[in-house]
């Protein structure tokens, strides 16, 4: 299993080269399900190696223009404290087992599982439903409704925080749907976000749990690897297939995790 893992790792990258996000939604199944982590150290390991995948990838970006600094403050600096919060605070007080009925025990695993589980249902019918003149928005004069920037950096942060989900299959719809960013500076605007969070809401629990480092270096080494070739077939193909394609998988694999998680 390990070495299916290894190269499922690769995934994680190919996903956030090709389409700036779900790294995460692929790390934290591949964490529990083919190396047997816990799934709360899962979500943690999850935050260092999309994060540093992330920023690998939102360097040479930022070196060609493709990265809106102004927007990455303003979205990533309330969206990283929600990831901190959501981590050190909202994540400890779930109790290690809820009675939800006479014989239905919801351990705190499951209830991670569960909930990133439908955060990837819900972010793949976002990537198949939305149209797709929205995710092009290529350039709109409308400005941007910053109003709206602080409430969805909060709930995409808090979203990253308990699932271990970096969150670029919301940010770059909010970028771009919401706040007019063309497509190719939200994606990345969203690895820089995605990165910065991810490391700091990492970092911010560590002393809390144990980590792996010699997995956690060997996966971050593959996705990084895999994030480069993503990004060389990311101008091979369309836009609209690689989207719908992936969102297609994502839900596969959320309904998988559902059907397994659940007691019969």
């Amino acid at each position: 299993m390990e070495i299916l893992g290894y190269l499922a790792s690769v995934l994680t990258g190919v996903s956030l080269g090709m389409i700036g996000g779900g790294g995460s939604i692929l790390t934290v199944p591949i964490l529990v399900y083919l190396f047997a982590v816990d799934p709360l150290n899962a979500t943690a390991y999850s935050l260092f190696i999309v994060g540093i995948t992330s920023l690998t990838g939102a360097l040479p970006l930022y070196k060609t223009g493709a990265v809106d600094l102004k927007m990455a403050l303003l979205f990533g600096i309330p969206s990283t404290l929600a990831v901190i919060f959501a981590r050190k605070i909202i994540l400890p007080t779930i109790p290690q087992e809820v009675l939800l009925a006479d014989n239905l025990i919801l351990s705190r695993s499951l209830f991670i599982m569960l909930f990133f589980a439908t955060v990837m249902i819900s972010a793949a019918l976002l990537m198949v439903l939305r149209k797709e003149k929205a995710f092009k928005n290529i350039q709109n004069p409308t400005p941007a409704n910053q109003k709206l920037i602080i409430p969805e950096a909060i709930l995409v942060g808090t979203i990253s925080g308990i699932s271990g989900a970096g969150g670029g299959f919301l940010i770059i719809p909010f970028l771009t749907i919401l706040n007019k960013i063309p497509i190719k500076k939200a994606i990345g605007t969203s690895l820089l976000i995605i990165g910065v969070q991810s490391m700091l809401g990492f970092f911010s629990e560590i002393n809390l749990i144990r980590p792996d480092w010699l997995l956690i270096l060997k996966i971050t080494l593959l996705s990084v690897s895999g994030f480069f070739v993503g990004n060389y077939w990311s101008d091979k193909f369309s836009g609209t297939a690689l989207k719908n394609t992936f969102g297609w998988f994502v839900l596969c694999i959320g309904i998988y995790i559902i059907l397994k998680e659940l007691p019969y």
